[in-house]
């Protein structure tokens, strides 16, 4: 064998390999879904499981879109606000016809673009600390919530409901639409010149700077690009559920960042793992049926979402390692204190 074909392979087999968050997560799923079989066996049942599959997807996208922000370091919490206007903007704008889905698409679009604009600018350009930043846009998206819809729910189009809501061979068309946005934020971000560049810059900024990237603008775009996702899903959540409420988009703030954080993306940055964020959102999703097939009351929802998000920080930040060693070494100096004092 020559050394290129050596080398070659070794590069093949390190390109392939499975992260530690995909690894935990797949491992993680197929625990969760023997437990609910055995233990709640209704919360695997056919229709359960179609619905799942459904709302997997939607937490699918949008966690994306937050893992996206995430790699630069940053953290959007427009996200509620963001799902809520798509949704309401699908709903209301249509008025119940189906020709008007594309008005409503371009009128989402623009609301979403417009959105992580104002995201980059107070973030990427004013250094604005992203909390803040996106809390506030978060507000100005929920007063165009009310503004769209005047708080009156709408009947989403016949179209929509089965563009959205229906299902092709047996799976939602969601989660079709969901894999279709895996593989490209993948390709882009793992085979390009320009995903490759966006994950060193957020990796280490002052390296990015020193080879003359456009810091700011990576930093900034990623905003844009969570802000389309965010619409993508309400889109999908407005056909999904016929007769939506506009503040839908508040149930997945936390998951989002969840799913991003149990899939091993670090909360300072760096490279992202989409595959690994995709099986997180299907593992918490699974885990809320769970819960709620268990009999729990479904405020206890958002405390299960909560500590998977600790335990997901727990996980990939503490030094495991570092905490066994010191441990090793604190018990065998009690144990040689105890054998001199005997």
């Amino acid at each position: 064998m020559t050394q290129t074909e050596s080398g070659s392979r070794v590069l093949t087999a390190s390109r392939f390999r499975l992260s530690r968050g995909l690894l935990t997560m797949a491992v993680s799923l197929v625990v969760l879904f023997a437990l609910s079989a055995a233990l709640a066996p209704s919360s695997v049942s056919v229709n359960v499981v179609s619905s799942w599959l459904q709302f997997s997807a939607i937490l699918a996208i949008i966690g994306l879109g937050q893992m996206l922000v995430v790699q630069q370091g940053g953290i959007d919490l427009s996200v509620a606000g963001a799902v809520s206007l798509a949704i309401v903007v699908s709903s209301q704008v249509p008025n119940g016809r189906d020709d008007g889905i594309p008005l409503a698409i371009v009128y989402g679009l623009a609301y979403a673009i417009g959105a992580g604009l104002l995201n980059a600018f107070l973030i990427g350009y004013l250094k604005l600390n992203a909390i803040i930043a996106t809390l506030g846009t978060n507000a100005l998206l929920f007063g165009a919530v009310l503004m769209v819809s005047g708080g009156i729910p709408q009947i989403s189009t016949d179209l929509l409901q089965t563009l959205a809501g229906g299902e092709t061979f047996g799976i939602p068309n969601s989660m079709y639409v969901a894999v279709v946005v895996l593989i490209v934020v993948v390709v882009v971000t793992k085979n390009t010149a320009a995903g490759r560049r966006f994950e060193m810059v957020g990796a280490n900024q002052r390296a990015g700077k020193a080879m003359g990237l456009r810091v700011r603008s990576h930093e900034g775009l990623s905003y844009v690009w969570a802000q389309i996702l965010y619409w993508l899903a309400g889109f999908l959540i407005a056909g999904i559920v016929s007769q939506p409420t506009a503040y839908m988009g508040n149930a997945y703030l936390l998951p989002s960042v969840a799913v991003v954080v149990l899939g091993g993306t670090s909360l300072l940055g760096g490279r992202g793992y989409p595959v690994a964020t995709f099986v997180a959102a299907l593992f918490l999703k699974q885990l809320d049926q769970f819960v709620i097939s268990l009999g729990v009351p479904y405020a206890v929802q958002t405390i299960v979402q909560a500590a998977a998000l600790a335990v997901g920080v727990a996980i990939y930040t503490v030094n495991w390692r570092g905490v066994r060693v010191r441990f090793t070494s604190l018990f065998a100096g009690k144990v040689k204190s105890a054998t001199a004092a005997s």
